[in-house]
């Protein structure tokens, strides 16, 4: 049997011995005769539902469970109170609290209630375990060491919350927006429903209404039978439109009637069909460009992009691509049945050196050449290909090569140097914004909340 924890807070001791009494039987139980004494426990030994009267002495029971949900978000809470005052429990309601009882208790009504609300916890546990299963199953390793990707990963897991709203996410090609769509789908409510990948550029234009609404018999010459449409397969999930940019006129119409009143008719059909999915769309292509020379409805562009994210190129996170490399090393290891101990150290050079111009994906596919021809134990610039590749850092000796100047004898702090740089770079596009941050975050490819979390990050650091 699960072991619960509850705690009683009450200033009448009376009232305290009774519930503990009624309750050890079945709960473990702490008894304190003030918030302050509670939120102590709190600290180190956190129940899993909270008993909490209104009229306490000292902090009374609606600070305390301002307090409660700060210091432990989501912990459920039952308010006692001494009368039916209708303001203070829609205030305690507003506030988190699941429910509450009126005194005098009834012990029986008062059980019930702790049922319901630990059932509630039990089914949010089960949840949680099966979110952690399925994304172990279903998302492939995300790896984000570098604090730009970070931020961004932060985001995502923000957004993935909502179940229907509409997700944008910009980006160059081989950048992972599939893979990020997926994160997503399977952080989000409905983590349990189909993940439907569509990748518009790779559907003939006059099959694309038809693949994404479906059609109905006799839709068109050959429909001999109707057909559910890739929309219909994600219902209850997540569909993600790989290369939006891509979508006809006539798709764009009746994919924003989808979104604004979650309703669309079948090609050739006449029974509107109603349901509710959420649309992840993906594009490396400039959709702001594209309203303005008229390829692309401006208020569809607004509609798919509530929630826009940017994922920035590898080029822009350089402290991922070792770590990405040795992820798909290990794949690919696996694949092969090779085992090579890593890179040398003039491939780890050329790897961080290299210009990735086709992202994470190129870096995967270099990765697979070393591993299928490599003859180890290490990997060397001739396995992967770069030995002479374009990009590639110049060697010891030339100098003035780029807008860099060469790197002194004594060497130089590169840590520091990266976050000068990136502190410099902030305050010169927000100066140039004139102090707007959306305008600024633009001018850098970033998102608001990025820029603004890096922004107050190195201001502190350097205060």
């Amino acid at each position: 049997m699960v072991e619960y924890t509850l705690y009683v807070v009450d200033d009448e001791e009376t009232i305290r011995d009774s519930i503990v009494m009624a309750l050890e039987e079945t709960y473990r139980v702490a008894a304190f005769a003030s918030a302050e004494e509670a939120l102590d426990a709190m600290q180190g030994d956190p129940p899993d539902l909270v008993l909490l009267d209104i009229g306490l002495p000292g902090m009374d029971g609606i600070e305390a469970l301002g307090q409660i949900q700060r210091l432990q978000p989501g912990l459920l809470t039952v308010m006692i109170t001494a009368f039916e005052d209708i303001d203070t429990v829609i205030a305690a309601m507003k506030l988190g609290a699941y429910d509450y009882v009126v005194k005098p208790l009834h012990m029986e009504g008062l059980a019930t209630t702790i049922r319901n609300a630990l059932e509630t916890i039990r089914l949010r546990k089960e949840v949680q375990l099966l979110r952690k299963q399925v994304l172990q199953d279903h998302v492939p390793c995300f790896i984000a060491r570098s604090n730009v990707i970070q931020d961004v990963m932060e985001f995502v897991e923000q957004v993935a919350q909502s179940p229907d709203t509409p997700v944008l996410i910009q980006g160059e090609t081989g950048t992972g927006k599939e893979l990020v769509a997926g994160v997503i789908h399977y952080q989000s409510p409905n983590f349990k429903g189909p993940f439907v990948p569509v990748n518009c550029a790779a559907i003939p234009a006059n099959l694309v209404e038809s693949e994404l609404f479906g059609y109905e018999k006799g839709a068109f010459s050959g429909a001999a039978a109707g057909k559910r449409g890739l929309l219909e397969a994600a219902a209850g999930g997540t569909l993600f439109l790989d290369e939006v940019g891509d979508l006809g006129p006539e798709t764009q119409a009746k994919l924003l009637r989808f979104l604004e009143l979650g309703e669309f008719y079948r090609l050739g059909g006449i029974e509107k069909q109603a349901l509710q999915t959420r649309v992840v769309s993906a594009t490396n292509k400039d959709l702001e460009q594209m309203t303005a020379a008229g390829l692309f409805r401006k208020d569809l562009y607004f509609r798919l992009g509530v929630i826009r994210v940017k994922i920035p190129s590898l080029n822009a996170r350089p402290d991922d691509i070792l770590p990405l490399a040795r992820h798909f090393l290990v794949a690919f290891e696996n694949k092969f049945g090779k085992s090579f101990t890593g890179f040398s150290p003039a491939a780890e050079h050329a790897l961080v050196a290299h210009r990735w111009t086709g992202n994470v994906r190129e870096l995967k596919n270099v990765i697979e050449r070393g591993a299928l021809i490599g003859k180890g134990p290490d990997l060397h610039p001739g396995d992967l290909g770069l030995e002479n590749a374009d990009g590639l850092a110049p060697a010891n000796g030339m100098s003035g090569a780029g807008p860099f100047t060469p790197l002194p004898p004594e060497g130089l702090d590169l840590t520091a140097l990266e976050t000068a740089l990136e502190k410099y770079y902030l305050e010169a596009a927000l100066e140039m914004a004139a102090g707007n941050e959306s305008r600024a975050a633009r001018l850098l490819h970033l998102n608001h909340h990025t820029f603004r979390y890096r922004l107050k990050k190195l201001r502190s650091e350097s205060s």
